[in-house]
């Protein structure tokens, strides 16, 4: 069962089924006003890279790294299918776009989660994030959790 990672546009029928399921997801969790989820059309900006993870053509995975222009980036829309879970999907987009923003060499990559999502929040962990407090637009909320991983330079 292959598993890929490409960088593709978000518009297309499979990863729009996938951002509705993230998107009932995140709503079924969280009132609206700690739902800071983007929508497709900020995910086609030029300082968005969206990758898609594919098994066997089927899309099971997505995420987002959205550059802020100031050397840093916040990762978004990290979404895998219910169905496709425990097939390292996760990891390896984490792998994917930690390794675009050490080429791209910023400086430090940035999320925000959801405090009712311990298996994101392990994921972070795992690749070595740390919680932070409320960052760029975001205002200090209870059901959100900050984190950020600082990248190697040099």
């Amino acid at each position: 069962m292959p598993l890929t990672i490409t960088v593709e546009s978000p518009r297309q029928d499979g990863v729009i089924r996938l951002l509705d399921m993230s998107s009932a997801y995140a709503q079924s969790l969280y009132p609206p006003e700690s739902n800071h989820l983007l929508d497709l059309e900020s995910l086609e900006r030029p300082e968005v890279t969206f990758w898609v993870a594919r098994i066997e053509g089927d899309v099971v995975g997505c995420c987002a790294l959205v550059e802020a222009g100031d050397g840093t980036a916040e990762i978004k829309r990290m979404f895998v299918d219910p169905l496709a879970r425990g097939h390292r999907v996760a990891q390896m987009l984490m792998g994917a776009l930690e390794e675009k923003a050490t080429k791209r060499k910023l400086t430090a990559l940035r999320l925000e989660t959801g405090i009712y999502q311990p298996e994101a929040i392990g994921l972070y962990r795992k690749f070595g994030y740390t919680e932070i407090g409320p960052f760029g637009s975001y205002e200090p909320d209870p059901l959100s959790l900050f984190m950020e991983k600082m990248l190697p330079q040099g």
